[in-house]
């Protein structure tokens, strides 16, 4: 099935190009059909880059998508254009009424940042406590994963000695796992950041369990069934060239075992890909098994709704 993205989003024509079906506005109107409700609070600076990598993924999965793009009330993004902001997002604000049966909260490059030091720190936190009564399922990524942690557990964000930078192998901690599902033993992620969360800070009684991580990079993606969230904590969601222009624009260290051979001359080469589609699969599919047929009733004790160990 398609996915349900603004007729004139410039992820639209970049999709439509690669395969992904996209479905126009005025035709899904003609669907006698409930599709899931996803949020998406862009943080990142590169706007139309991070939608069109998560519509991307969305897209692939086989039920039909709305998806809804939102915003910071108060935060003027500096790395995007007005008119784009105006056109496509929506202040939390206006859609804080409204129950999402997903919601995607992005990293952020504020990460060297303590969290209360963020501008927007205070509506984040009220994003988060209204995912627990008007969203069924949230996916925290990188900087918003460490941010939902602290919020919601005191778990506290290290500075590392220098930035965990490249595509990294990760260990499968629980095949079991419904979000895991059909996913090979180990699996190669790129990672991008300069703090990390630690297993040994994660409290016991917080129920939370580690569902992936990586000798070198620690913790990857946990699962938080009391939060009905999951928190991948690097960049399943990147395209094949955005480390590279992560390098070219700040410089730095060569990204690890990302170019064949640590040849700069070399093209990137792209081993996340299918993990990618795979874990939004995984998540998409569990959504639409346990979220309510009535999406008024996300947020409430519904016969039916089960959090996933």
């Amino acid at each position: 099935m398609p996915i349900k993205i603004p007729d004139h989003l410039p992820a639209r024509q970049t999709l439509q190009t690669e395969g992904v079906a996209v479905l126009s506005e005025t035709d899904a109107i003609r669907q006698d059909i409930r599709p899931l409700r996803i949020g998406l609070l862009n943080l990142m600076p590169n706007k139309i880059s991070t939608e069109t990598q998560l519509a991307r993924l969305l897209g692939a999965t086989p039920l039909q998508i709305e998806l809804t793009l939102v915003r910071i009330t108060d935060h003027v993004a500096r790395n995007a254009s007005p008119d784009h902001m105006s056109a496509f997002y929506r202040p939390w604000s206006e859609v804080r009424h409204e129950k999402f049966d997903g919601f995607i909260i992005t990293g952020a490059p504020v990460e060297r940042m303590p969290f209360e030091d963020v501008r927007y720190w205070q509506e984040l936190q009220q994003i988060f406590d209204w995912t627990q009564t008007h969203v069924h399922s949230t996916f925290n990524i990188c900087w918003a994963a460490q941010a939902a942690v602290y919020h919601f557990h005191g778990v506290p964000k290290h500075d590392l000695p220098g930035k965990a930078f490249g595509v990294y192998l990760q260990r499968n901690c629980e095949p079991a796992s419904p979000y895991l599902r059909g996913f090979s033993d180990d699996f190669a992620i790129p990672v991008s950041r300069w703090t990390e969360v630690r297993t040994e800070d994660l409290p016991a009684s917080s129920g939370m369990r580690v569902l992936a991580d990586s000798a070198e990079t620690g913790l990857c993606l946990l699962n938080d069934p009391q939060r009905r969230s999951i928190h991948m904590f690097n960049h399943v969601e990147y395209d094949t060239e955005t480390l590279d222009g992560e390098f070219s624009r700040d410089g730095g260290a060569v990204p690890a075992n990302y170019f064949p051979g640590d040849d700069l001359t070399k093209p990137p080469q792209n081993r996340w890909r299918s993990h990618a589609h795979l874990l939004f699969g995984n998540w998409i599919n569990e959504i639409y098994q346990t979220t309510p047929f009535d999406i008024r009733e996300i947020g409430a004790a519904a016969p039916g709704v089960r959090n996933v160990a």
